[in-house]
């Protein structure tokens, strides 16, 4: 059975997507991008953005589950606060169209992925080009959001077979 997966990097300024096709251990790049809120619009009104164009994603590529990073608490709790509402949006977006959302810590990201769980965005997006020869991620918010679906793919599939 083949599963599209929408991979989510949330973030204020740049919400990092992408779409891959899982089938057993087979993973397909689909598509990959970046929604970009205005830097100087207000908080709503970049909120709004990130709600609509995860939406618009949600309509035009039909995913059947989402993955999104969970969000830890940074040393500055105003950039944790202000990041938990763009996560917000974006979970919304997704969850008010019934796709079930699945969140991952940073680290089991990429833990899946290069098989360590402090590897840097370097290594990540390193593996994202291995693992999905198609993906050609221009960010590292892009290249985070196929890391994050491919390690929903990947843990859906373990699940699966250890069931």
């Amino acid at each position: 059975m083949t599963k599209r997966i929408l991979g989510i990097d949330p973030g204020l300024l740049h919400t990092g997507w992408a779409i891959i096709e899982s089938a057993g251990s087979t993973r397909k790049y689909i598509a990959s991008g970046v929604i970009l809120p205005k830097k100087t619009g207000e908080l709503a009104e970049r909120l709004a953005i990130i709600f609509n164009g995860v939406t618009e994603l949600c309509k035009k590529f039909e995913p059947d589950e989402a993955s999104m990073e969970i969000t830890f608490v940074n040393k500055n709790p105003q950039t944790t606060l202000i990041l938990g509402h763009a996560r917000a949006a974006a979970m919304v977006a997704i969850s008010v169209q019934n796709i079930p959302v699945f969140e991952y810590e940073p680290n089991r990201i990429k833990k899946i992925l290069t098989g360590g769980g402090h590897a840097d965005k370097t290594a990540v997006d390193k593996m994202v080009r291995i693992l999905l020869p198609g993906a050609n991620p221009k960010t590292p918010d892009e290249s985070d959001a196929i890391a994050i679906a491919l390690a929903h793919a990947n843990t859906t599939q373990l699940q699966r077979f250890i069931s």
